[in-house]
């Protein structure tokens, strides 16, 4: 008898899901389009004379931060969320969306109640720069944080997918793949954070444009895997119960 034959087949992964509440999908989803909203919005602001229906992107945020309020505060404030194992997902996931969802409920509110003033103000890049000042050290703040996550992402090789996940899971064997490929998307977001304080106000036109793109390839790619998670994720419930 061999004791630790390699031959020997594994026990399939079984997941209490009771314990490992999961919706990073529907985050995903919502961060992605919200990073794709900001950047569609910043290169408005900056094109003059451009028209801006305040109240559609006053709507489209407070949907998307209602989202990422709620279910980032969630996942902020139970700890850990999922009593089976990943507890760095709280940090990970739940604190930068809590931040974002924050940062659009307040903008949406903002577009709800003066959109008018701002698509009718002569400056409006100056005046929304005004505006957005304060906040910027908490975005910059944030940029830094989603820095720290994507280098804890790559140093850890974290985000990799089990086998028994399908599509992420044929990367199991190799989890510098997802976690290079998550990490890379963290980066995109952090540089266009700490970009953000000094493009206010079309300062620096060339770094607005690199905010702009960080943040809409981010943004398509956050929105298209978290939606492909869907499926993803379903399976990985399925084939682990």
């Amino acid at each position: 008898m061999v004791i630790g034959d390699a031959g020997a087949v594994q026990a399939a992964l079984k997941i209490n899901w009771a314990e490992m509440p999961t919706y990073n999908t529907i985050m995903a989803v919502a961060a992605g389009a919200g990073l794709l909203l900001v950047a569609g919005l910043w290169r408005k602001l900056s094109t003059p004379g451009g028209e801006l229906h305040a109240e559609g992107w006053a709507l489209a945020f407070g949907v998307l931060g209602t989202i990422l309020t709620l279910t980032g505060l969630h996942m902020t404030l139970t700890w850990p969320l999922a009593a089976g194992g990943f507890p760095f997902d709280n940090i990970i996931f739940g604190e930068p969306s809590l931040a974002f969802g924050v940062l659009l409920l307040f903008a949406g509110g903002y577009l709800w109640r003066r959109g008018r003033l701002v698509e009718e103000h002569p400056e409006r890049e100056r005046h929304l720069a005004g505006l957005a000042g304060p906040v910027s050290v908490f975005v910059f703040g944030m940029g830094l944080a989603c820095w720290g996550i994507a280098a804890a992402g790559v140093w850890y090789q974290l985000f990799a997918a089990p086998k028994e996940e399908p599509i992420s899971g044929l990367f199991a064997d190799h989890p510098m793949v997802e976690a290079v490929f998550v990490s890379l998307l963290y980066f995109l977001v952090g540089l266009g954070a700490v970009l953000f304080p000094f493009a206010l106000g079309g300062r620096r036109a060339a770094l607005g444009k690199v905010i702009v793109w960080a943040w809409a390839i981010s943004g398509a790619l956050f929105l298209l895997f978290g939606a492909l998670n869907y499926f993803t994720h379903i399976g990985l419930i399925v084939n682990t119960m």
